[in-house]
């Protein structure tokens, strides 16, 4: 289910929002994020750029699917790191810590990642058993199947098949992922988290999953570390690792930086490692909106009309409440900034990094599409499949993913007090 409502139904959430305090369930909250200044937040917007966007994306598909474990994968966290750094957002850090599978039923080592191995979906959207979407919510109309490719001799590109030809080591060892931060110029214990996941498998490029995630978050990056932009609360940028084997790098992110939150060290220095949480921005699969499988399973080769930038909360975590605010917030900044795709909001949040997140703070997920309803239902047929290359994707493909971060950077301005100041 979609929350879209009348524009009355609209405005009093709004109005809800924009007349309560932030986002964080505390008392230290600033004054409430009011839009004042949409000339300035229209300049960030336009510095977004399509051929950027792209580049990024296509020097993320050099180390092929990224697939954890393997040296391709560290090669890209290497790569990504230095981009961050050249973009000057810094500190640039790295979250370091211990891969430890997940085991199937039999005992057995999992290998195909959180999602798991698929299933054959059937047509029709009947109801009864079976018909529940991942998340909540219920399938409904054409389903095919999905999964995730493990056939080495389904990528056609030879040269492709080759840099993917290490496999992910599923052993317990070390990982890294990478994240930069934006410090906050009044209150630099507050922070809101951006993220998209850097590791992908299906023998691919994982160009859409999550490629176009990651870009995305270096995108908003680059952008918010110019020297001319100060926001008043800080903006940290992290880049996951192991989304595709349990959400493992989202979940040590936590385990090791919860704890710390508002924490000033040291003590009367006014540098806080680990911010007070405001809440979870989660950007998986931006591109891939061509609408509803046909009879015969098939795709339609060109984008759907109704094309929109889907944007998701928990609504049965325990922040539900202020994590629906963090995403109307969102929703109304698009129809200020995004310039080609509207959003729409739902309840079902599901499957990406933003779920370690949901029960701790305010979580929602930037997608292509409803993720247990409709990806999952096979909307998007590249999904973990030799298939989610570069090449696959056109332009509108990912001007939608522009539009998106058109969405969090213009939501985000707005939330953590974002100004232009004159640069000497």
């Amino acid at each position: 289910m979609r929350l879209q409502g009348t524009p009355i139904a609209a405005a009093i959430l709004l109005v809800a929002l924009f007349s309560t305090p932030a986002l964080s369930q505390s008392d230290s909250a600033a004054t409430p994020p009011v839009d004042t200044g949409r000339t300035e937040i229209r300049n960030m917007v336009a510095r977004l750029d399509l051929e950027k966007y792209k580049a990024t994306i296509k020097g993320l598909t050099q180390f092929g699917d990224r697939r954890q474990g393997t040296d391709r994968n560290r090669r890209a966290v290497d790569w990504i790191e230095a981009q961050l750094k050249s973009y000057g957002c810094t500190p640039t850090e790295r979250i370091k810590y211990i891969y430890t599978p997940r085991r199937d039923t039999t005992g057995r080592a999992g290998a195909a990642g959180r999602g798991g191995a698929g299933g054959r979906g059937g047509a029709g959207g009947g109801r009864g058993r079976g018909n529940a979407a991942q998340g909540g919510g219920r399938l409904r109309g054409i389903r095919t199947r999905t999964g995730v490719n493990t056939d080495s001799l389904k990528q056609p590109d030879v040269q492709l098949r080759a840099l993917n030809s290490q496999p992910a080591d599923t052993l317990p060892g070390p990982r890294e992922e990478v994240f930069c931060t934006k410090v906050g110029t009044t209150h630099p214990e507050e922070m809101y988290i951006v993220g998209g996941h850097m590791d992908g498998h299906g023998w691919g490029e994982a160009a859409n999953d999550d490629g176009s995630g990651t870009a995305l978050v270096m995108e908003l990056a680059r952008i918010f570390s110019s020297p001319d932009i100060q926001t008043e609360r800080t903006i940290r940028f992290v880049l996951w690792n192991n989304e595709e084997t349990g959400t493992n790098g989202a979940r040590a992110y936590i385990a090791q930086r919860a704890a710390l939150q508002g924490i000033e060290n040291p003590k009367g220095s006014g540098k806080y490692p680990e911010p007070k949480w405001l809440g979870m921005i989660q950007h998986d699969m931006m591109l891939f909106d061509h609408g509803m499988p046909r009879a015969d399973s098939t795709m339609s080769p060109d984008q759907r009309p109704e094309a929109d930038v889907n944007i998701e909360f928990a609504g049965a975590s325990k922040f539900a409440a202020d994590a629906q605010k963090l995403a109307w917030a969102l929703a109304s900044a698009n129809e200020k900034y995004a310039t080609d795709y509207p959003a729409t909001v739902g309840q079902h949040m599901t499957n990406t990094d933003s779920g370690p997140f949901q029960d701790l703070v305010a979580a929602i997920s930037l997608r292509e599409n409803e993720r247990g309803a409709q990806i999952g239902a096979g909307w998007d047929p590249h999904w973990h499949q030799p298939t989610d290359v570069y090449s696959t994707f056109s332009d509108k493909d990912f001007r939608l993913g522009l539009n998106a971060a058109q969405t969090t950077l213009s939501g985000l301005a707005i939330l953590a007090g974002a100004k232009l100041k004159t640069v000497p």
